[in-house]
């Protein structure tokens, strides 16, 4: 089943350089199988793979996966579509990347401003 939230009401992505299969899962609400079928489908997703082939995320990789599932599940791409839109389209993807990047941040600055306050 399809989580209903949007990108924008995503749990911001923390500060940290690498990210377990489930906390990818939980950040973008995503299941940790679709995760794995994604990389088989799209070449930009690579995590890396160390210890027991464990995957581990890096910040890159999360905006990725909520730019796939963005374009899969809110604006209705197929994944030979999303593929292509992603392979073709470095333009856009910069722009959908740098709005994703912008809105995180906010969101950050925004906790650090709430905790200044107090």
């Amino acid at each position: 089943m399809l989580d209903p939230r949007s990108n924008q009401e995503l749990p911001p992505i923390p500060a940290k350089r690498y990210f377990t299969i489930g906390e990818v899962s939980d950040l973008c609400a995503v299941k940790p199988h679709v995760l794995r079928y994604w990389e088989q489908e799209f070449p930009q997703l690579k995590p890396v793979k160390r210890r027991g082939n464990r995957r581990y995320y890096q910040r890159h990789d999360v905006l990725m996966v909520r730019q796939i599932r963005s374009l899969l599940h809110e604006q209705g791409f197929t994944i030979q579509g999303a593929r292509q839109r992603l392979e073709g389209d470095t333009a856009q993807n910069d722009v959908s990347r740098s709005q994703q990047l912008v809105r995180q941040m906010r969101v950050e600055l925004e906790e650090i401003l709430h905790v200044l306050r107090r």
